[in-house]
C-alpha cells in the first residue's frame, strides 16, 4: 500500500499552527506539541504545506518509482498545461526534449485529456439529468465533497479527471506503455492511488525539476510556447478555462459559474445542499485559487498569477486536439461517500471546555483564531474530539502566564525593580515598594531607579556587565542587600533582584563583635600572665617562649570566631 501523499514531519514543529489555520477542512490535529495530518479527513489541497514556515509538510516522493518505470521501458509522460506557470518562458517542444533526455518513450500535453473530458461535460449538459452540475477535474475538490459534502456528491460530473483520461488515452494507443503524470498537485498522488490503472505515477513539478538537475538538463529560456490552433485544451489550469473550452447554448437552459478557492467551493457547496440554487447551472470549481496555475507545487517564487493566466491564455488556439473517440463506458466515474461521522458533542461539554480557558460568557470567546480555530466553539469542538488541546488558545496561556508570573513577582520576598533602558522604574513589586518607602509600586512607575537607587549596577547591566549576588548596604534604608542585576536584550529590560540580608548581617555583625571583645580580654590577660610566668620563668630558669606561643594561638583563634 501506497504512504499517503502528505504527512506531517514532527520533530520540527513548532506549534505555531499555521497549518490549522490555513487547512480549510481543519484535518490537522495537535498533540503532544505537534500538528499531524488526519488522513481521513485530508482533502491534500496542500494548504497546509504552503503554510508551514518550517517545511515540516511533506509530499510523497515518488522520483524514484518514476526512475524504475523508464529503466523498464515504454515510458509516457502526460504533461500538465500548468507547466507555464511552473517553467516560465520555456516552450512545450524544450520540456518534450528534456524529458526525452531523461529517458521517456514519449510526451503529451495532459490538455489532450482535457479535450476528452470537456466533451463528456458538454454531453451531460445536453443531457441534463441534474439541474446542478460540477466539474471533477480537481481531485481535492471531490475528496472535500466526498469526506464533507457528502450530500453534493448527487451533482459531481461522473467522468474522469484530465489525468486519468489521458492515462486511459496513451495506454490505448500505446499497448503496454506506463503513464507518469507531471504537474503542481499533491492530490494527484492520491487519486492514482484510489483510482489504479489509468496512470502509473505522479511527479510533481518540485521532483521533474530536482531530476533535470541530476542529469544537468538546461531548460533554456527560449521564448515560451508556441500557440497551436487545436489546442484550446490548455486553457483547463485557468480559473473559467474549463467553461471557455465547452462549447455552450442557450438552448441548453444552463448557466455557467468559476468557482475557485476552497473557501468559495465550500460556501458555493453549502449553498448548493441548503437549495438556495434554484436554476439550472454548470459549475467549474477547483480547490486552488485561480485554478490549478497556483497548485502547491508551483514555487511560491514562481507564482505570477497575471502573467501565468496571460501566457496560457495566448498560447491556447480556437480549436480542440484531435482525440480519439473514446466509450462512454469507460469514461466514468463513480464517488464514494469517505465521510468520517462523529457525534455532535452536547452544548454541556462545550462549555464546560470553554470554562477551562476561562471563557465563561460569551463576551469572552474572542475568536482571534491564534489557534488555528476560526471560533473558540470550533476549538471547543476540536478539544473534545482530541484534535486540540487547551493550551492552543493563546489569551487563555498568555492570561495564565501573566498570572503565574504576577503571582511570584507579586509574593516574593525578595524587592524586585524592572526598568527600562532609559533607567526609568516599570515594574515595582510590593517589597521594594516597601523598602523604598513607597505607598505601593505603581507610585514608582515612569520615575528615575537614581531617585532611589544607586543606578551604577543597571548601567553596567545595559553595557553587558551582570552583577551576581553582590553584598551593598543601603545606608538611606538601613539595610544591607544582597544585590542582583540582569539586561534582558529580547525584551529590553533591566531586572534588579534585591534579597534583604540585613539580619543574618546583623548578626554576623554581632558574633564579630563579640569575638573581637574575647581576644581584647584574652589579650589583657595573657599581658598580667607574661608578667608573671616571666617571674616564675626566672626563677626556675625555663624560656617563656613556649607558653607565649600558645597563649598567641588562643588568642587568634577567639578572633576567627568571630568572623
Amino acid at each position: 500500500m501506497a504512504a499517503p501523499a502528505l504527512v506531517s514531519r514532527l520533530n520540527d514543529c513548532r506549534s505555531c499552527y499555521k497549518c490549522i489555520r490555513a487547512c480549510p477542512t481543519k484535518s490537522i490535529s495537535f498533540s503532544d506539541g505537534h500538528a499531524q495530518i488526519v488522513q481521513g479527513e485530508c482533502v491534500y489541497c496542500g494548504r497546509c504545506y504552503i503554510a508551514c514556515p518550517q517545511d515540516c509538510k511533506i509530499v510523497r516522493d515518488d522520483l524514484l518509482a518514476a526512475k524504475r518505470l523508464v529503466m523498464e521501458g515504454e515510458a509516457y509522460v502526460s504533461l500538465a498545461p500548468s507547466f507555464q506557470a511552473a517553467f516560465p518562458c520555456t516552450s512545450f517542444e524544450v520540456l518534450e526534449k528534456g524529458l526525452l533526455d531523461l529517458g521517456f518513450k514519449g510526451v503529451e500535453e495532459t490538455a489532450v485529456g482535457a479535450t476528452i473530458v470537456k466533451k463528456e461535460y458538454e454531453r451531460l449538459v445536453k443531457e441534463a439529468k441534474e439541474d446542478i452540475i460540477i466539474s471533477t477535474c480537481c481531485h481535492s475538490l471531490n475528496l472535500l465533497v466526498e469526506k464533507h459534502f457528502p450530500a453534493a456528491k448527487k451533482y459531481l460530473a461522473p467522468v474522469l479527471s484530465p489525468m486519468l483520461a489521458h492515462g486511459l488515452d496513451l495506454k490505448k494507443r500505446h499497448p503496454g506503455a506506463k503513464v507518469v503524470f507531471v504537474g503542481p498537485c499533491i492530490a494527484k498522488k492520491d487519486e492514482i492511488d484510489r483510482y489504479p490503472g489509468y496512470v502509473d505515477c505522479v511527479l510533481t513539478f518540485k521532483e521533474i525539476k530536482r531530476w533535470f538537475g541530476e542529469k544537468g538538463i538546461d531548460l533554456s529560456i527560449d521564448g515560451g510556447v508556441k500557440k497551436l490552433d487545436d489546442s484550446r485544451a490548455r486553457l483547463f489550469p485557468i480559473e473559467g478555462g474549463i467553461l471557455k473550452t465547452m462549447d455552450k447554448s442557450e438552448k441548453d437552459g444552463y448557466s455557467y459559474l468559476a468557482i475557485s478557492g476552497m473557501e468559495r467551493c465550500i460556501a458555493a457547496l453549502e449553498d448548493i445542499i441548503d437549495g438556495r440554487v434554484k436554476k439550472k447551472v454548470f459549475i467549474e470549481m477547483s480547490a486552488c485559487p485561480g485554478s490549478c496555475i497556483a497548485g502547491p507545487l508551483v514555487a511560491k517564487t514562481e507564482r505570477a498569477l497575471i502573467s501565468d493566466y496571460l501566457a496560457i491564455e495566448e498560447s491556447a488556439g480556437k480549436d480542440d486536439f484531435d482525440v480519439e473517440e473514446i466509450p462512454l463506458s469507460e469514461l466514468g466515474k463513480r464517488f464514494a461517500t469517505l465521510e468520517v461521522k462523529q457525534a455532535e458533542p452536547s452544548e454541556e461539554e462545550i462549555r464546560s471546555v470553554l470554562k477551562k480557558i476561562g471563557k465563561n460568557s460569551p463576551k469572552d470567546e474572542l475568536n482571534c483564531s491564534s489557534c488555528g480555530y476560526p471560533t473558540c466553539r470550533a476549538k471547543a469542538i476540536a478539544v473534545i474530539r482530541g484534535k486540540a488541546n487547551l493550551e492552543m488558545c493563546l489569551p487563555y496561556l498568555m492570561n495564565k502566564a501573566e498570572s503565574f508570573s504576577n503571582t511570584i513577582v507579586e509574593q516574593s520576598e525578595n524587592a524586585i525593580v524592572v526598568l527600562s533602558p532609559s533607567l526609568s522604574i516599570v515594574l515595582a513589586n510590593p517589597r521594594m515598594a516597601s523598602l523604598l518607602g513607597a505607598k505601593d509600586g505603581k507610585e514608582l512607575i515612569g520615575k528615575d531607579v537614581s531617585s532611589f537607587l544607586d543606578a551604577a549596577p543597571f548601567a553596567e547591566a545595559l553595557g553587558g556587565k551582570d552583577t551576581y549576588r553582590k553584598k551593598v548596604y543601603l545606608a538611606e534604608y538601613g539595610r544591607y542587600m544582597e544585590m542582583s542585576v540582569t539586561f534582558d536584550s529580547q525584551y529590553q529590560i533591566l531586572i534588579g533582584v534585591y534579597r534583604d540580608v540585613t539580619e543574618s548581617e546583623q548578626k554576623r555583625k554581632k558574633e564579630a563583635e563579640i569575638a573581637e571583645k574575647a581576644a581584647s580580654i584574652t589579650t589583657s590577660v595573657i599581658e598580667k600572665n607574661m608578667r608573671a610566668v616571666q617571674e616564675i620563668a626566672s626563677l626556675l630558669g625555663e624560656s617563656t617562649a613556649a607558653t607565649k606561643v600558645a597563649l598567641s594561638e588562643l588568642k587568634d583563634a577567639l578572633k576567627g570566631e568571630g568572623k
